[in-house]
């Protein structure tokens, strides 16, 4: 597969007992990792052993120092060099399983940025089926970013999976893209159902309901398909002209951390429509995968063997 995942960033997972805001705190642990859902989609995508390549900006001499840490990965970057440097995320893991995340919006795109970067994606698209379109785009991207990038898809005779939110995610819709999947409080906000508080890591008690209701309404806008994730409680499918369906994820009986279980979910789906499989069955691999990627202490890292555990009817 082909992933655009534009803003790359720094993870620094941080653990504490308790966060206190207004208090000077002090933290037990920390892990610092490149991140960004695009790293998050390769890394899963080479945890199940599929051929993927991450199209990122690589900004300033953080971005180059982050591209050697995704190197010692083995994660195959194509990087594209713009001006600033590298934005930062923290993640802070307390004892008690809440996690609260901390993004930066990244550094300001100049003239001809984004143009430079659409043209290595389209360097670079023989030999792949799917390019999955993920996370947040750098400021100064377009608006209608992923819909141009839908575009290109077309053009190529890929489909698109876009993993969006906000403007970006509205645009991606009217462009008619193969499927979107964002999570619940991405897709209320864009249906008008949301509440305007974001999204929790922790799915709702009513997440099933409300997760079905969004995904219907996000295809009536334009989408083959839909499919919205509720966190540990699974994800709503929607496809157009058919009735939309529940797909429960199995329990983990330890979290270990809950981020980026959304982009393994969309690795996992990507990886499997990539293979042929039905859009139904992407979407059981990719609950499944992404439930056994919560078990993992590094966001978007699993075991494939739990995954096709989970997966197992």
């Amino acid at each position: 597969m082909l992933i655009a995942g534009p803003n790359l960033t720094i993870d620094r997972t941080l653990s504490i007992d308790e966060l206190r805001p207004g208090e000077v705190l002090r933290f037990s642990r920390v892990v610092v990792t490149p991140g960004g859902k695009g790293l998050n989609v390769a890394r899963a995508a080479r945890a199940l052993a599929h051929p993927a390549l991450l199209v990122a900006f690589v900004p300033g001499r953080t971005g180059e120092a982050g591209a050697a840490l995704i190197a010692e990965e083995g994660v195959e970057l194509a990087a594209v060099q713009c001006s600033g440097e590298l934005r930062s995320t923290a993640v802070v893991l307390e004892r008690s399983g809440r996690t609260t995340v901390f993004n930066e919006p990244g550094p300001p795109l100049g003239d001809g940025d984004w143009d430079r970067y659409e043209r290595e994606l389209r360097a670079r698209a023989g030999g792949h089926h799917v390019l999955v379109c993920s996370g947040s785009v750098p400021p100064g991207a377009p608006a209608d970013a992923y819909a141009r990038l839908a575009a290109l898809a077309r053009e190529a005779g890929l489909a698109c999976v876009v993993d969006a939110a906000g403007a970006t995610l509205v645009r991606a819709l009217a462009a008619e893209t193969d499927v979107v999947v964002p999570n619940l409080g991405e897709a209320e906000e864009v249906v008008g159902a949301g509440s305007g508080a974001g999204e929790p890591v922790a799915a709702a008690a009513d997440a099933r309901p409300r997760a079905l209701a969004a995904a219907a309404a996000l295809v009536e806008r334009g989408p083959r398909a839909a499919v919205v994730t509720a966190a540990e409680a699974g994800a709503a499918l929607a496809v157009a002209g058919q009735v939309p369906k529940w797909l429960p994820a199995p329990a983990i009986a330890e979290v270990r951390n809950p981020i980026g279980a959304g982009d393994v979910f969309t690795s996992a789906l990507a990886a499997a429509l990539e293979r042929g499989e039905s859009l139904a069955a992407a979407a059981r691999a990719g609950v499944a995968t992404a439930a056994a990627s919560v078990e993992s202490a590094t966001a978007g890292e699993l075991d494939p063997g739990r995954a096709r555990e989970l997966g197992a009817p």
